[in-house]
């Protein structure tokens, strides 16, 4: 995610000339410049100053009449002093730079010039202002409890805090070996030399004082898949829905757990659930099903929705929403950093909300660290000959909304009269426990096509799950 940076320089030269500001004043105002006829209206322009601040920087005019008319002022030593007493009433400090240019006999105008504040939100006596378009006006509370939020977000972060009464017995080993030792073959972290469990979180930086595990370990490695009480918020929802509206359900289902089990779930939910593309094989007389959704596009968004989300929210969780006409990523959360829904899909540095669960990721090989992941997503989905998503922010939550085709929407390809959904029948009425691998292996078909068959089944109504996923059946419906 883009991140919010000071300007290394003013947004606008620092030295002015008479024909500069001419042309500024025949302009106009704008989010980023102000006009005020004197120095007499020097508290509201302080105002000004500090909206300029708290979003892209500006230049504030003194002598230029609203209209845009350059008349200029008489300005001597009190006049600068006064300035810079107001200047006082900023916190934190601000001085912006003044120009002093010369317009006409013993006439100045004052240039005014700040950048965007390195900490934020500014405030000026106590108060914290933002620039809308060419006005100034009070920051909204909500907006200022985000700048605070993002200002303390170096170093106070959900992420980052003792997981309480937590140890490493309550994590799952096998996942923490797995991701350490695909972090070693990525290159992407030594190895240790042991696989004690506290040496693997301490190796991946999920300690808190080096000795008390974070929350990140417990989202990233909690081994409990039902409701943890401490952590509610550990959960993805799933649910195909009839038609284009959430109004009936298909299938509905929420899981627990940590982040690695969770997207595996929400994949294997996209693989059991996405209409299929079949084409015939030139010279083969066969037929190859493909999800109609490029896998890797699919992979990346969830990886996003996982990795920024704000799991400071107790009722938050990530979902899956497939409709007939599109499938939509829902993350909990906003876009933070000055970031927009626009600007991920251009050339954006990385600032991840929650940089220990994304370095964790990144260590895996599951996400890169450029901020490239939408713009991997767009890529992906033009290569497969779709439009890319939209991200939309509605509701406290972001969402990745990928549109479905239109000649394949709300159906696969294939009947459930077909050859392969009537063996699987068959099949599972004298074998209710078969998996998708050991139908795929008796049937000699991939086990794309027979994802594909089970949820036509499912469906139709011929066919339903009893129990989980792991020490379920099927039930064969006559």
């Amino acid at each position: 995610m883009a991140g919010r940076k000071p300007t290394s320089q003013p947004p606008h030269p620092r030295v002015m000339t008479p024909d500069q500001i001419t042309a500024l004043a025949a302009a106009g105002e704008s989010e980023t410049v102000e006009f005020k006829k004197s120095t007499a209206e020097k508290d509201r322009a302080c105002r000004t100053l500090c909206g300029f601040a708290n979003g892209n920087g500006g230049r504030l005019l003194f002598g230029v009449t609203p209209s845009g008319r350059v008349v200029g002022q008489v300005v001597g030593d009190r006049t600068l002093e006064e300035l810079a007493r107001e200047f006082q009433g900023f916190e934190p400090p601000l001085f912006p730079a003044v120009d002093r240019v010369a317009i006409g006999a013993e006439r100045e105008v004052l240039a005014l010039t700040v950048a965007r504040g390195a900490r934020a939100p500014v405030t000026f006596r106590g108060v914290a202002y933002e620039r809308v378009l060419n006005t100034t006006r009070t920051m909204p509370r909500d907006t200022y409890q985000r700048l605070l939020l993002e200002e303390m977000h170096a170093t106070v972060r959900w992420e980052n805090r003792p997981a309480e009464g937590w140890d490493a017995s309550r994590l799952d080993h096998r996942e923490m070996v797995l991701t350490l030792e695909e972090s070693i073959r990525r290159g992407r972290m030594d190895d240790p030399g042991t696989r004690e469990p506290l040496e693997i979180l301490r190796g991946l930086g999920l300690l808190v004082d080096d000795e008390r595990l974070s929350r990140a370990a417990v989202v990233l490695f909690c081994k409990d898949e039902v409701q943890l009480p401490d952590f509610p918020q550990l959960l993805l929802k799933v649910a195909r829905f009839k038609g284009v509206r959430r109004d009936e359900f298909l299938d509905n289902r929420q899981f627990h757990g940590n982040a690695f089990k969770l997207m595996r779930r929400a994949e294997r939910f996209l693989i059991d659930s996405l209409p299929v593309a079949g084409r015939i094989v030139p010279g083969r007389m066969e037929r190859e099903d493909t999800p109609l959704l490029p896998v890797e596009a699919l992979r990346e968004a969830l990886a996003n929705a996982f990795v920024h989300r704000d799991y400071a929210i107790g009722g938050g969780s990530v979902g899956v929403a497939l409709f007939d006409d599109r499938l939509e990523v829902i993350s909990i959360g906003d876009l933070h950093f000055g970031l927009t829904p626009d600007a991920l899909f251009r050339e954006h540095e990385s600032k991840p909300w929650n940089p220990m669960i994304a370095r964790t990721f990144y260590r895996r090989g599951i996400i890169e660290t450029w901020g490239r992941g939408t713009l991997t997503i767009a890529r992906l989905m033009r290569e497969a000959g779709h439009e890319p998503p939209t991200v939309s922010v509605r509701e406290g939550a972001v969402v990745f909304t990928f549109g479905l085709p239109v000649e394949t929407t709300g159906k696969t390809t294939g009947k459930t009269t077909g050859k392969t959904p009537a063996a699987v029948l068959r099949l599972l009425a004298g074998e209710p426990n078969l998996s998708v691998p050991q139908l795929a292996a008796r049937l000699a078909k991939s086990e794309l096509t027979i994802h594909r068959a089970i949820r036509s089944l499912r469906e139709s109504g011929r066919l339903v799950r009893v129990g989980p996923d792991k020490g379920g059946h099927w039930h064969v419906i006559e």
